[in-house]
């Protein structure tokens, strides 16, 4: 099962106990996946489809709990290319019902967004986003990129799930995809907090141990290709040294050169492979790194001078 997938299943078998909460994950639920449908003699239904069994039976549990209207479920087979069976949710709803779940008015208008009411208290916005994630939400395996959206075909919906989220400081945002309409998280912190605030924390403790270890092995590259490249620039460095010796060497001879950058230029031939600061100690007496560098620099001035006038021995 994907990570996604075993979010949703722990979200699913989330037992709420407060009336106002489970008002306020049932309509989420609605608004994401439900379709009203009225029968010739008028009677008014609910249809929530859902590809999950634990999303269905929590819908229908809310249902019977919440709304105290006929629920029916219903198993559909797919047999095309081997799908998952799907789930029909039927509710028998009445007026106030509809109300109550902020899809219509006291008029019988569509009511866009979220009705206010459903968002009076913290445990209920919790409540709404944990709904809106199990009807369509998804997260990314947190081994690969960061990632996490709901997905919705209603532009206002949308914008008033981006602004519910953002009431908790997530920075969520929204992206229009074909005639859907995305509100995403990018950023692993927010990604966690909006774990913690729908309730997910299995998930939210498998995902803080991977982000932990691809923060560990991300700082053991970086420090790795930082020795790296520190040992390639000491290697190339000490090449480019070595051949200054030489031309030195070959042209005057070292023991044509003052003694502290005789015994320098001596000892990087016997030491080729170490760094400043190891061959500074090496040194009598003992010089430091910037010490070492100074009298490198005197050395490559006098090889350059050579190279251009060439001294007979």
């Amino acid at each position: 099962m994907s990570f996604s997938g075993k979010t949703k299943e722990e979200l699913a078998r989330i037992e709420v106990e407060r009336g106002c909460c489970q008002l306020a994950e049932l309509a989420a639920l609605v608004r994401m996946d439900g379709t009203l449908q009225i029968s010739s003699n008028r009677r008014i239904s609910l249809n929530i489809e859902s590809e999950s069994a634990p999303v269905a039976r929590k819908i229908f549990k809310l249902a019977k709990l919440r709304l105290g209207a006929p629920v029916e479920i219903a198993v559909r087979r797919k047999l095309r290319l081997k799908k998952h069976n799907s789930y029909l949710v039927r509710i028998r709803v009445n007026d106030k019902v509809l109300q109550d779940l902020g899809l219509v008015e006291q008029d019988m208008q569509i009511s866009p967004g979220i009705k206010p009411e459903l968002l009076k208290k913290a445990c209920c916005r919790r409540a709404y986003l944990r709904g809106a994630f199990l009807g369509g939400g998804s997260i990314n395996n947190p081994e690969g990129t960061y990632h996490l959206e709901i997905i919705t075909n209603d532009e206002t919906h949308a914008k008033a799930l981006c602004k519910l989220i953002n009431r908790f400081n997530l920075g969520s945002k929204i992206s229009p995809r074909k005639n859907w309409f995305i509100v995403y998280l990018k950023e692993s912190e927010h990604i966690a907090d909006f774990l913690t605030i729908i309730g997910a924390h299995r998930a939210l403790l498998e995902f803080e141990n991977v982000r932990v270890l691809k923060g560990v092995r991300n700082q053991v590259n970086r420090l790795v290709n930082c020795e790296t490249a520190n040992l390639g620039k000491t290697v190339d460095a000490a090449v480019r040294q070595i051949e200054n010796i030489r031309v030195i060497s070959e042209s005057i001879g070292l023991d044509k050169l003052e003694k502290p950058l005789q015994q320098l230029a001596e000892t990087r031939l016997e030491n080729p492979e170490i760094s400043l600061k190891e061959l500074g100690e090496m040194l009598s007496p003992k010089v430091g790194k910037s010490g070492v560098n100074h009298r490198m620099r005197k050395l490559e001035k006098i090889a350059e001078r050579l190279s251009e006038f060439p001294a007979k021995r």
